[in-house]
């Protein structure tokens, strides 16, 4: 039972994102049809740069409905049980997730802690309950199956898995949901497998449609202040306290 590594990839956008966005946006402003125009837009009649900037300037406005139009989806494989209860809370998305009752989990991949990881003796008794779980997992498998559970056999198993099991699970965000995920995992408050899993994430996106996620990552990115009150700052920006107290207190 390996220590599984987080992998993240983008299987799918949506074709001309950019041009889409621009679009709707064109839509909200527009006193046309701008079906008329997507002829145009998608032969790039309109320079991409033009679209971007106009879909910048309007987002820096707070309107930022229309960039649900557009979305992405993600293979995220070596993640654990853990985080992925955490994801599955962002509610405005699209999740299919590997099934613990239908895929055997006899020779289990799990994540190892990075805090534990480095503790010698945390890691080996972190790593011998792996192996008890296995074992656990693999014995409970056998004996229902000699009892006549057979294919049912991996459903009764599977309740002795650890949240550390590894999962593997496909995502699928609008750019507005994929926003406010990464406003809030992003942030060094998340915990860190999901953090993680939002950076890499967001490194895609950059690449993909930077008009929309060029700027993007937890609230003080955008924010330029850190939104939490001072006992959860991270220190990185300045609190909101901090940046509009009085000017009295701060003399």
């Amino acid at each position: 039972m390996p220590v599984s590594p987080l992998s993240v990839e983008l299987l799918a956008s949506t074709p001309n994102a950019l041009s889409l966005i621009y679009a709707a946006f064109r839509q909200c402003y527009h006193a046309g049809f701008v079906a008329d125009m997507w002829p145009r837009l998608v032969e790039g009649a309109v320079d991409r740069e033009v679209q971007a900037d106009f879909v910048r300037k309007v987002l820096e406005s707070g309107h930022d409905s229309p960039i649900e139009h557009a979305s992405f989806t993600f293979a995220v494989a070596g993640i654990s049980r853990a985080c992925s209860h955490q994801i599955v809370r962002h509610r405005l998305a699209s999740y299919s997730q590997q099934s613990q009752r239908y895929v055997d989990g006899s020779s289990m991949d799990y994540v190892l802690p990075p805090a534990i990881a480095k503790i010698p003796e945390a890691r080996a008794r972190f790593e011998a309950f792996m192996d008890e779980v296995g074992s656990a997992y693999r014995d409970l498998k056998g004996i229902l199956e000699a009892h006549g559970r057979k294919d049912k056999a991996k459903e009764d198993a599977r309740f002795v898995l650890p949240q550390a099991a590894e999962t593997r699970i496909v995502i699928t965000m609008n750019c507005r949901a994929l926003l406010h995920f990464f406003h809030l995992r992003c942030c060094q408050r998340a915990q860190w497998e999901i953090r993680a899993l939002a950076e890499a994430m967001l490194a895609l996106c950059k690449a993909e449609l930077p008009a929309i996620f060029a700027t993007a990552g937890a609230k003080c990115e955008s924010l330029g202040y850190c939104p939490e009150a001072q006992r959860f700052a991270c220190g990185r920006y300045p609190t909101r306290e901090q940046l509009f107290r009085p000017a009295e207190e701060q003399a």
